[in-house]
């Protein structure tokens, strides 16, 4: 399995978690957690997603969601599992 973390942090709007989740399923990723939370109005999401049934580079895959995110006025940024462990290891 080719675990990945995403995340999506900004101001709430209509459609961030359909936007995304649209894209994943195009492009046959599956999600296998996902929470999210809207705080005022701020919205905050983390996914878990198995990415190994990607058709593109990974860095591909992150630079579309990356560019999702900016039509919204959101950032989504895509970590390998590996890589968050690493970063977020105390």
């Amino acid at each position: 399995m080719n675990k990945t973390i995403i995340t999506v942090v900004g101001k709430d709007t209509v459609g961030i978690i359909a936007k995304v989740c649209t894209y994943l399923a195009d492009n046959n990723v599956n999600i296998l957690d996902i929470s999210q939370t809207i705080v005022q109005e701020y919205f905050n999401m983390m996914m878990i997603v198995d990415m190994s049934t990607l058709k593109k580079p990974f860095e591909v895959a992150a630079q579309e969601l990356n560019q999702i995110g900016e039509q919204m006025g959101v950032q989504v940024k895509c970590q390998r599992e590996e890589i968050f462990d690493k970063m977020h290891r105390i």
